[in-house]
């Protein structure tokens, strides 16, 4: 039986995406460029649909960022973003999704969330949401957005604040910066607005209701 050569070969066959070793998820020799505006990296890193650009009944288009702005995305990317606090509580609990009347191994789960040696994130994106997201961090029990955590810190505020203290705090540094407080002096104009956008949006987070 004769041997195929190489000339055999299809030559239109596309060439093969190499998946890079070092980076989890790498995509290269896509020729894709990263989607962030204005970078012209290569977009190697798959991120989910932008919210809003679903067509149809299927999902909306990946998009493609480089190294340094996946990362970015990651960091960012918050899984309770649009949930109503009830959501984010059933999201929260350990056997979400398994709703049966018994569980026969209920005694025996001593885990106490997943096992990240089973995973490969060597962004530490899996890990650092976990981290950021499961564990409580008010006494009330009451989940707080990436979002709420970067208004606290602008307010100068701990994560166990209450709504009286916000009202307090936000009357305190309005006070503090606003320009009829210094003489006219808008220098601290910038400031304020941070502190009017953190306070509006804190008022109506669901740690804060």
């Amino acid at each position: 039986m004769a041997r195929r050569s190489s000339s055999d070969t299809p030559k239109d066959k596309p060439p093969r995406e190499k998946t890079g070793a070092r980076f989890h998820g790498r995509v290269e020799n896509s020729d894709r460029v990263c989607d962030h505006a204005g970078c012209t990296e290569a977009g190697e890193f798959r991120a989910p649909p932008a919210e809003g650009t679903r067509s149809g009944d299927g999902p909306g288009q990946f998009r493609w960022f480089c190294l340094e702005h996946v990362r970015a995305f990651n960091s960012r990317y918050n899984f309770f973003d649009g949930m109503s606090a009830d959501e984010i509580h059933r999201a929260q609990r350990p056997y979400a999704g398994w709703e049966r009347e018994t569980r026969a191994f209920a005694q025996n789960g001593t885990d106490p969330g997943p096992r990240w040696a089973d995973f490969s994130d060597p962004l530490d994106a899996i890990a650092a949401r976990y981290r950021r997201e499961a564990a409580p961090e008010r006494s009330d029990g009451k989940p707080l957005s990436g979002q709420d955590r970067e208004s606290l810190k602008v307010l100068g505020l701990e994560a166990n604040a209450d709504r009286g203290a916000l009202r307090r705090r936000y009357s305190e540094l309005v006070r503090r910066y606003h320009p009829d407080r210094n003489g006219g002096d808008r220098a601290h104009e910038a400031r304020l607005q941070k502190v009017i956008a953190a306070y509006q949006q804190l008022r109506q987070a669901p740690a804060f209701a």
